[in-house]
């Protein structure tokens, strides 16, 4: 059974930083892919960041240059670094993973997911 368990949110101000961890209890190294998700209160979920099988990265366009996902395969934790928050990035974040060779292109292939964390940029 794997299980992803999120942590490291909370209330910060614009400008500020975070960073969430995401602990992952199965790693397959070479065969996931994990993500970043979040949620708005009344907007659907979006992505925000993945990290491939190989190391490979992709963001949203709005936390390009501000975010930055990361792994630790000999921890089996995901993280995301969190630079330059403003408030449009509070949301509850959620860590999701795949197996497979490939990334999912879309977040409901995602298998396995965490329970999320709170993250508030206040003005």
């Amino acid at each position: 059974q794997v299980q992803l368990v999120e942590s490291g949110g909370g209330s910060v101000q614009a400008g500020g930083s975070l960073r969430l961890s995401c602990a992952v209890s199965v790693w397959y190294s070479g065969r996931v892919c994990v993500a970043w998700f979040r949620q708005a209160p009344g907007k659907e979920r979006e992505g925000v960041a993945t990290l491939d099988r190989r190391g490979g990265t992709n963001y949203a366009a709005s936390v390009e240059g501000r975010f930055a996902i990361s792994r630790d395969s000999s921890e089996n934790t995901l993280y995301l670094q969190m630079n330059n928050l403003k408030p449009e990035d509070t949301a509850m974040y959620y860590c999701a993973a795949e197996f497979g060779r490939l990334c999912p292109q879309n977040q409901a292939d995602f298998t396995y997911w965490g329970q999320g964390t709170q993250v508030t940029v206040s003005s």
